[in-house]
């Protein structure tokens, strides 16, 4: 009874089990065939040391995640071929909701050999796929040990020709520099020549009138009045200082007054004796210089002591004091300023550019001779 029930369990059970497995290995079948994985070298021989691609090209659905095998460089995807760098293909889109990525490996190796490249793994959706198993041929270079002579030393190393093409920059340039050297000296030279405009504050010491007319009587003291000539200067001389004092201390214009004239002005001052003194002495000047009068000694002597005595009569209490005058450019002054100024500043522009332009030069200059 138990056997026949088995039985009835197992002809029950049997067929879905093989209908999942069926249904299972078709979709199993379908995904397989939805990714594809290929696997090629550009060269299966190369001679030692050479370099060779690994192409690894995966086909599968958009949307689906694949992980490639990843290789640091200088490690080995088999022992003795070596992986020195790798390089990811951009995504192609191959249509039909299907796409395409890839992963290029460069290999070497250092002894001759043939080398099995291993089929890669890849991962698609946490699923795994094979590319298909390769060969690399690694060969040798021939070398005819029964004929050494054959053999030859390195080169020495050859000079490099001239080119004017890779000098002509700096040929423009250097002449551009001794251009702008000789301008700047030129410019130094001219700033050199035209000096500077200082602008300082002068202190004049201002001597009293009365002072200074008795030191020009001290000087005319002292001329010789022997001829007519001489009586002549001497009396223009002593008038001159005599005017001069009443300019300044009376304060009109004596300078351009006859005598008469200074004599009425002079009238206002009161003192009679004092005025016909300086009237004597004006008359006998004008004598001398327009009449063709000769004087005594003893005249010229007195004419003296009344012209002194004039101004002791006079004079004021003022003592010598001392005035600080700015001093007034000139329109040159400040042209000649202003020319300084711009010629400074260009100057410097001028340095400062044939520096840099020597600089660049001598970067130039090691670069091609390194």
């Amino acid at each position: 009874m138990m056997l026949k029930e088995l039985k009835n369990i197992i002809r029950l059970v049997l067929p879905a089990l093989l209908l999942s497995f069926v249904s299972g290995a078709a979709e199993w079948s379908v995904v397989s065939a939805q990714v594809q994985v290929e696997q090629r070298i550009d060269s299966i021989e190369m001679l030692i040391g050479e370099q060779t691609l690994l192409h690894l090209q995966v086909t599968m659905k958009n949307g689906q995640r694949a992980t490639l095998p990843h290789f640091k460089p200088g490690q080995h995807i088999t022992p003795g071929v070596e992986v020195l760098g790798q390089h990811d293909h951009d995504t192609l889109n191959l249509g039909n909701g299907m796409v395409q990525i890839g992963r290029d490996y460069t290999l070497t190796s250092f002894d001759e050999k043939l080398y099995p490249i291993p089929a890669l793994n890849v991962k698609v959706d946490g699923r795994n796929y094979r590319g298909n198993q390769l060969a690399l041929k690694v060969q040798t270079v021939e070398v005819d040990t029964l004929h050494p002579n054959q053999f030859f030393p390195p080169k020495d190393v050859q000079d490099n020709p001239f080119r004017w093409s890779e000098w002509s920059l700096l040929f423009w340039l250097g002449v551009l520099l001794v251009v702008l050297s000789a301008f700047a000296a030129y410019v130094f030279y001219r700033w050199r020549q035209n000096k500077p405009i200082v602008a300082t504050i002068r202190v004049v010491k201002r001597v009293p009138v009365h002072q200074k007319a008795l030191a020009q009587i001290e000087e005319i003291k002292h001329e010789h009045t022997e001829n007519r000539e001489a009586q002549k200067v001497y009396y223009t001389k002593l008038t001159d200082a005599i005017r001069e004092y009443i300019s300044s201390r009376f304060g009109f214009s004596a300078m351009e007054m006859t005598s008469g004239e200074i004599i009425e002005r002079l009238q206002a001052t009161g003192n009679r004796e004092m005025i016909e003194e300086l009237r004597e002495l004006f008359q006998t000047a004008d004598l001398v210089k327009f009449a063709k009068y000769e004087t005594l000694i003893n005249e010229n002597d007195a004419n003296l002591v009344n012209a002194i005595h004039f101004i002791d009569q006079t004079k004021t209490d003022e003592l010598p004091t001392e005035e600080r005058i700015a001093p007034i450019l000139t329109e040159k002054d400040r042209r000649s300023r202003q020319n300084r100024l711009l010629a400074g500043i260009m100057l410097g522009v001028v340095i400062v550019a044939a520096v840099a332009l020597f600089i660049y030069m001598c970067l130039a200059l090691s670069d091609l001779l390194m």
